[in-house]
């Protein structure tokens, strides 16, 4: 911390600047209500001495910014008048939406610069694209980052500050993630989730500046999304291309990458309705629920015909390959049980093998089709089979969701092999409709004051060393029963949680903010 006769330089966000802000009053949001008013509402630079006004306090946003250096002036609010301009034609988009936003003029980009009042978004500078430098002063801001994604950002965090009438302070802001994957996953295939419901949370995903949904495909209850490769296995209600491409478009205009998963070979249950004949059966020819018989070639068949088809669907970086809960390997002998099982990995990988080893060569198989189409990989760790001499590729990322499994492995087994990891622990990241088993709803309170990105199983973190390769989480919506909620009283119970791990991700650290200042900063920004 470093305090200076021009300003206060805040690490760490509102909550080391809580101690420092002058105890006159004054609106959280800005300078005060009672000075600079005239002044920020023109955008005129007017020439008051700066020994007229407090030091500005720090912004309240979710998340809280991660460095703020204060300085004295009225701020800055929208009014009539002023625009919105860009210096880069690429930030364009993220230049009409703030201006719709605060009720602007969208002033394009502009030779002249930025004039009394405006908002102007440039590209600046180098290293993380997510990062961003806000700056309020002489009745203008700035918002500068090296990538579009950063800008973004910045634009988020004006848009807060000036929620309800509010003026953002006079200062820098100077702001960037901790963890660059902060995710929020649904399950659709349990559960039918209108379009514009999921358009809806991608807007306020955005807003908290989340960069990656999730969208479960693939599950015993339905396939929820149209199919030319197999018609045959959609459900009845299902998003059609036309509502993906407008959901795809959407979070891409909010720097969100939508992450499908198409799990395999467990939760397959939809698409054996209509396959029969690959689904996998035991020595006593009983049929295995939503599990493929790896076995056969006509299982790998579908599974890829899907994997391609969608790869065109869904054009972001990344793809869930699943893997989790293949039934087989829960049983107490499955190459008793599954003696075609025991014999397919005999004759592929040697006399030793087992079911584990064909296991594993299939999660392998599912990835080379996906790196076929430039994709970065995940899959759940329950699919990473301690047993098995035949190791998962090496690109693998591990989506990190339980310790219940048979044979679980610890979060450091993963972590210490130089696995990069990401958080799903359902200890408290897992919304589960009905809460089935042993789940209860998760609250934001318990995430906001236990939960950290390295808390990745049960309720204890690993060790610091691995921080580094943990590189985000997400929070999931999982609809074992789909009745239980309707998908407005999903967002409603879903809309703490939801802050609470996006402060969380932004910063790791301990929040300055108790849990009740947290929930009222909410409840006013909506």
């Amino acid at each position: 911390m470093l305090l200076a006769t021009t300003g206060i330089v805040v690490a760490g966000g509102v909550a080391a600047a809580v101690t420092l802000w002058p105890s006159g009053g004054g609106s959280p949001n800005g300078a005060g209500a009672s000075v600079g008013t005239s002044a920020a509402s023109t955008g005129s630079a007017r020439s008051v001495p700066s020994r007229s006004y407090p030091l500005s306090q720090p912004p309240r946003t979710i998340p809280a910014v991660s460095r703020f250096t204060a300085a004295r002036g009225p701020g800055w609010r929208p009014a009539s008048g002023h625009r919105v301009v860009v210096d880069n034609a690429q930030l364009a988009d993220e230049g009409r939406l703030l201006a719709g936003e605060l009720g602007m003029a969208y002033g394009g980009q502009t030779g002249a610069g930025a004039g009394a009042g405006d908002v102007e978004l440039g590209l600046a500078g180098s290293g993380n694209q997510e990062s961003y430098t806000l700056t309020v002063a002489n009745g203008r801001v700035k918002i500068t980052g090296p990538g579009e994604a950063g800008v973004f950002y910045g634009t988020r965090t004006l848009k807060q500050e000036v929620h309800g009438g509010g003026t953002a302070p006079e200062g820098v802001v100077n702001d960037a993630p901790a963890k660059p994957r902060r995710g929020f996953m649904l399950d659709i295939a349990r559960k039918y989730y209108t379009a514009g419901w999921i358009e809806d949370r991608i807007r306020e995903l955005g807003d908290l500046k989340y960069n990656e949904l999730g969208l479960h495909l693939s599950d015993d209850q339905g396939f929820r999304i149209e199919s030319s490769s197999h018609p045959e296995i959609v459900s009845k209600q299902h998003l059609g291309k036309a509502e993906v491409k407008r959901i795809v478009d959407l979070a891409a205009s909010r720097h969100i990458t939508v992450v499908p998963e198409i799990d395999s070979p467990g939760h397959l249950g939809a698409v054996i309705a209509a396959h029969p004949d690959i689904q996998l059966r035991n020595a006593s020819g009983v049929a295995t629920r939503g599990a493929v018989d790896i076995s056969k070639p006509a299982a790998a068949k579908i599974v890829d015909d899907l994997l391609n088809e969608f790869s065109g669907v869904f054009p972001g970086a990344y793809w869930h390959l699943g893997g989790d809960e293949y039934l087989a390997l829960m049983a107490r002998d499955p190459a008793a049980s599954y003696p075609q099982l025991a014999a397919a990995a005999r004759a592929r990988f040697g006399p030793k093998a087992g079911v584990a080893d064909l296991a594993t060569g299939w999660l392998n198989d599912r990835a080379n089709v996906m790196r076929g189409h430039g994709r970065t990989m995940r899959a759940w760790n329950d699919g990473f089979y301690r047993a098995s001499s035949v190791q998962p590729a090496g690109d693998l990322e591990v989506a990190y969701w339980t310790g219940k499994e048979l044979g679980a492995r610890p979060p450091t087994d993963y972590l210490g092999a130089g696995r990069k990891v990401i958080n799903y622990n359902d200890e408290y990241l897992y919304y589960v409709l009905g809460q089935p088993q042993t789940f209860v709803y998760p609250t934001g309170q318990r995430i906001y004051e236990q939960w950290t990105p390295r808390v990745l199983r049960g309720t204890t973190a690993v060790p610091a060393r691995y921080d580094g390769q943990i590189l985000g989480g997400v929070f999931a919506v999982w609809s074992d029963r789909p009745t239980a909620q309707t998908q407005d009283q999903v967002a409603a119970g879903i809309r703490m949680p939801l802050r609470a791990t996006a402060q969380k991700l932004w910063d790791s650290r301990t929040p300055s903010l108790s849990w009740t200042q947290f929930k009222a900063l909410a409840g006013r920004l909506g």
